[in-house]
């Protein structure tokens, strides 16, 4: 699973950073069994030793917006 995560992010160094990390996003969840993503995510949350940094930015969860959460909070 390390060794396929990696080679996805060589494969997409040469790229632009932001289009690295969307075309890495992309292939992980276009390819691999769901499965297979929720091991690769629980061992990014475990540290992700070994893995690319950008695996681990690709797939990082995403921060979520402070005004979504502050308008629900007054609904």
């Amino acid at each position: 699973m390390i060794r396929m995560a990696n080679q996805i992010a060589a494969y997409f160094e040469a790229y632009p950073r932001n289009e690295a990390l969307q075309g890495i996003a992309k292939h992980i969840k276009s390819f691999w069994d769901p499965r297979m993503r929720k091991q690769l995510d629980e061992y990014i949350d475990g540290g992700g030793e070994s893995l690319s940094p950008l695996v681990i930015s690709a797939l990082a969860p995403k921060p979520k917006a402070k005004a979504k959460s502050k308008a629900k909070a007054k609904a």
